[in-house]
């Protein structure tokens, strides 16, 4: 599979188990392994994790051997009635709707919301082959439960560990729903009780963003409750207490059924570095 931007490129080889990396100005590239590539990721992931850690507030650690708290997931999808033509096929929206909340709480006490606007067409092969094929790499690369993640999402996971509860939830309900998203838009929230959000975004909003569940039902996200208050006046999906860590947009322009051997391969005149 390749895939490129205006500057860069990747070449996904699963056959060879290789992960190819193309600078498209110098023309240059680099090659790992998905064991390598793998490994770095644990590594970000965990220095990620470990970054977030140390940022708590002293007052929300909590003493080693402190019983975890238990989640649940709750998990809805609705027609919502709309209907827009994307590359030249007919798609409705569903929305679907994954929370995540301390065990025999609700989503008003705090927790994670993850909703996701898919535009649903008949099933469309061509796509369901790229699906398989990016599904398949990002088990061998992410693991299962991380199979819908991309690889900028390290670092949110590692700070908000609820994320990966939602994204599991999603992949394995995902699969009931018939037919091809040809756009979705992702959007993780934060959510805590409206009191003692209020009370957080009106501290000091020096102080890090806490990532305990603690922190989460105090307000979690101090210095971004205040950066991002004008946005959330213009947003009409923003709700009191909550907070959107993260929006991922993806939209399908065309549909091929072909591709040549040298489109999916390092181009000529590259080097590698």
């Amino acid at each position: 599979m390749m895939s490129v931007t205006d500057t860069a490129g990747e070449i996904v080889d699963l056959a060879e188990e290789k992960v190819y990396t193309l600078d498209l100005k110098k023309k240059t590239y680099s090659v790992v392994t998905l064991a390598e590539a793998r490994r770095k990721m644990e590594e970000a992931m965990a220095k990620a994790k470990k970054d977030a850690e140390a940022a708590r507030p002293e007052a929300e650690q909590k003493p080693s051997g402190e019983p975890q708290k238990e989640y649940e997931v709750d998990f809805s999808v609705k027609d919502t009635g709309r209907t827009r033509q994307i590359a030249g096929r007919d798609t409705s929206e569903k929305v679907a709707t994954v929370v995540v909340r301390e065990k025999g709480e609700t989503i008003e006490d705090g927790g994670m919301v993850m909703e996701t606007s898919m535009w649903m067409a008949p099933a469309v092969p061509e796509l369901k082959e790229l699906v398989d094929f990016r599904l398949r790499y990002a088990r061998a690369l992410y693991g299962p439960v991380m199979a819908q993640a991309a690889p900028d999402m390290t670092q949110a996971m590692a700070m908000y560990p609820m994320m990966k509860d939602a994204m599991a939830k999603f992949q394995a309900e995902g699969q009931k729903l018939s037919g091809t998203a040809l756009a979705t838009e992702m959007r993780f929230q934060l959510a805590a009780p409206p009191q003692e959000a209020g009370d957080r975004a009106s501290t000091d909003d020096q102080q890090p963003a806490p990532t305990s569940v603690g922190g989460l039902l105090g307000g979690i996200g101090r210095r971004m409750a205040r950066k991002k208050a004008d946005e959330k006046k213009d947003d009409p999906a923003a709700k009191p207490g909550r907070t959107t860590v993260m929006t991922t947009i993806a939209e399908t322009l065309q549909v091929g059924s072909s591709v040549a051997s040298a489109d999916v391969a390092v181009p000529s005149g590259f080097t590698q570095k």
